[in-house]
C-alpha cells in the first residue's frame, strides 16, 4: 500500500517546504550564533582597528613604514607597553590601579646594575635581587591600599616620587652604562634580533591570558572586582588577590625596564619610562577591552591597544605630524574605547538575556 503522504503530491510539496524553511532558521540561527560570539571577543574592536591603521600607514608610506629598522621600532614601544600592560589589566580587574609602574621600571634596571659593578653580583643574581625590591614596593602599594583603605591612587601616586626619588639618589642622576654582551643580553634581548624584546612581551602576554582566563587566580580576580563583598562572602581572599596584582605589576615593570634598556639604548636612565609609559600601558589595557571600574578585562586587548598606539605614534612620526596631535588622538582613542566597551557590555548581557 502506497504511503499516503508521498503519494500526495500536496503533501509532499509542504514537507519539503518545511523542510526548506528549517533548514533556513538553522542557517539564520547558526549565523546570528556566530556573529554574537564574535561580538564577544573583547579583542575584535582592536584588532580590527590595528589593521586598519597597519594598512593605512603600509599603503600610505610604503617602505618607510613597513622597512625591517621601522618595525622594529614599533616592536620596541609595543613591548614595554605591554608587558607593564599585562600587570596594569589584573590591577584594573580587581578596580585597582598602579601609578607607580612607570618609575618602577626605571629603578630596577639601575639597581640591578648597581648590584652587579659595585657589590660584584652576577648579572643574574642582580636581577633577581632588583625584582625582589620590585616586588617589596608592588607588596608595599597593595598593604597600604587594601589594609589602611586607601585609594589606590594616592597610595601610587606617593609610591611615584618615592621610588623616582630614590632611583635618581642611588644613581646620582646619571645614566648606568648596559651589559653589552655575554649570555645574559643573549638570553634577555638581543641588540642584534629587534624581535628578541617583543617575543619576551607576547611570551608573557599569552601567559597572563591563559592566567585571566582559564585559572582559579584568575576567575577570583574577576570576582573581587565584579561584586567585590559577594567574592568575600563566597570565601574568596579579595584582599591577598589585589596585593597579588600589586605586586606582579611591579615585577613586570621592572623587567620591562631591564629589557627595554639592555635591547634599545644600551644604557639604563633613571628618568626613562616615567609617568609616560605608564599611562601607554594603561591606556593600552583601557583600549584593549578592560573596564576601568574592574571586573572585566583582556590581557591579549591590551597588547593589540600597545601595538595600536605604537603604530599610530610611528606612523604620525613618518608623516611629519607633531607629537601633540598624537597625544590628542590617544585622548580620543581612549573615550573611544571606553563607549565602544559599554557598548558590547550591553549587547553581550543582551545577548544572555535571550
Amino acid at each position: 500500500m502506497a504511503d499516503p503522504v508521498t503519494s500526495d503530491p500536496s503533501a509532499a510539496d509542504a514537507a519539503d517546504l518545511d523542510a526548506t524553511a528549517a533548514a533556513a532558521r538553522v542557517r539564520s540561527t547558526g549565523l546570528r550564533g556566530v556573529g554574537q560570539n564574535l561580538m564577544r571577543l573583547r579583542e575584535l574592536s582592536v584588532v580590527l582597528v590595528t589593521a586598519v591603521l597597519f594598512a593605512y600607514f603600509a599603503i600610505g608610506q610604503g617602505s618607510a613604514f613597513t622597512g625591517k629598522d621601522n618595525l622594529g621600532n614599533i616592536a620596541n614601544y609595543t613591548s614595554a607597553a605591554a608587558i607593564i600592560a599585562a600587570g596594569e589589566v589584573m590591577l584594573l580587574v580587581c578596580g585597582e590601579i598602579d601609578l607607580s609602574a612607570g618609575m618602577t621600571f626605571a629603578m630596577t634596571p639601575i639597581l640591578m646594575m648597581l648590584l652587579h659593578n659595585n657589590q660584584g653580583l652576577p648579572l643574574g643574581i642582580a636581577l633577581v635581587v632588583a625584582l625582589l625590591v620590585a616586588a617589596a614596593f608592588g607588596l608595599f602599594n597593595g598593604l597600604v591600599t587594601v589594609l589602611l583603605r586607601l585609594p589606590a591612587f594616592i597610595t601610587t601616586l606617593g609610591t611615584l616620587y618615592l621610588v623616582h626619588g630614590l632611583t635618581l639618589k642611588v644613581a646620582g642622576s646619571h645614566p648606568e652604562p648596559a651589559p653589552t654582551d655575554g649570555t645574559f643580553v643573549q638570553v634577555f634581548a638581543s641588540q642584534s634580533h629587534w624581535w628578541s624584546e617583543i617575543v619576551w612581551a607576547i611570551a608573557i602576554v599569552v601567559v597572563m591570558q591563559i592566567v585571566l582566563t582559564s585559572t582559579r587566580w584568575g576567575a577570583y580576580t574577576i570576582a573581587t572586582g565584579g561584586n567585590y563583598l559577594g567574592a568575600a562572602e563566597a570565601g574568596i581572599k579579595v584582599r591577598a588577590m589585589k596585593i597579588r596584582a600589586f605586586v606582579i605589576t611591579a615585577v613586570f615593570a621592572g623587567f620591562a625596564g631591564v629589557l627595554d634598556g639592555i635591547h634599545t639604548p644600551q644604557s639604563f636612565d633613571p628618568n626613562a619610562g616615567g609617568n609616560d609609559l605608564m599611562f601607554t600601558a594603561v591606556a593600552a589595557s583601557v583600549i584593549g577591552g578592560t573596564a576601568l571600574l574592574g571586573g572585566s578585562g583582556t590581557v591579549i586587548g591590551a597588547l593589540f591597544g600597545a601595538l595600536l598606539l605604537g603604530i599610530l605614534q610611528d606612523g604620525f612620526n613618518i608623516k611629519g605630524l607633531s607629537v601633540n596631535t598624537f597625544i590628542m588622538v590617544e585622548g580620543i582613542a581612549i573615550i573611544l574605547a571606553m563607549v565602544l566597551n559599554t557598548q558590547l557590555t550591553r549587547f553581550r548581557r543582551g545577548a544572555r538575556a535571550e
